[in-house]
């Protein structure tokens, strides 16, 4: 317990300062048998590996208000399919993922629209009804899987753009 403002100290009490140790410890090699070299391994189902991944669940849910959701989808099977590619765009940018992530997988799959075209929303009831179910992580990956690099690498101006007119060259669909 640290002594009260009003408690006189000692006029002899030297002030400890801060000193560095006598010897520098030697830097850290990674040479333990289950360290990965280099970055993730990548290959089937293996996912999309990066930092702090739980804080898209946070940013996923707040947007669910926005979700229009029509065809037999929940809001649970939207968020989960959606959520995969969130992630994998986070990690193609090694990197945390951020709101934009969302913002461009529910985009261009049409669950910020309430006029999405019949035919985007009867594929999208194909792939993500029950997608929000925990046994069906196969089928949330396969979402993520089929949408190409080129959709994760634009901007959410751009998706925003393209969408719905060129949702299958989005989508991969």
């Amino acid at each position: 317990m640290s002594a009260p403002k009003f408690a006189p100290t000692p006029v002899l009490d030297v002030t400890r300062a801060y000193g560095s140790p006598d010897v520098a410890p030697a830097s850290w090699i990674n040479d333990r048998p289950t360290d990965i070299e280099g970055f993730q391994p990548a290959g089937d189902h293996l996912g999309y590996q990066g930092p702090d991944q739980g804080y898209a669940l946070l940013l996923a849910n707040r947007l669910r208000s926005r979700l229009q959701l029509i065809g037999g989808v929940s809001s649970d099977d939207a968020v989960r399919g959606c959520l995969n590619i969130a992630l994998r765009r986070a990690s193609l940018f090694s990197r945390a993922p951020v709101i934009h992530d969302l913002n461009i997988a529910f985009t261009m799959w049409g669950f910020f629209d309430a006029h999405s075209p019949d035919d985007l929303v009867e594929v999208r009831s194909k792939l993500f009804t029950g997608v929000g179910n925990v046994h069906h992580y196969a089928e949330g990956r396969a979402i993520a899987d089929m949408v190409p690099e080129a959709t994760l690498r634009m901007t959410p101006t751009q998706v925003t753009a393209a969408s719905p007119i060129s949702w299958r060259s989005l989508t991969g669909a």
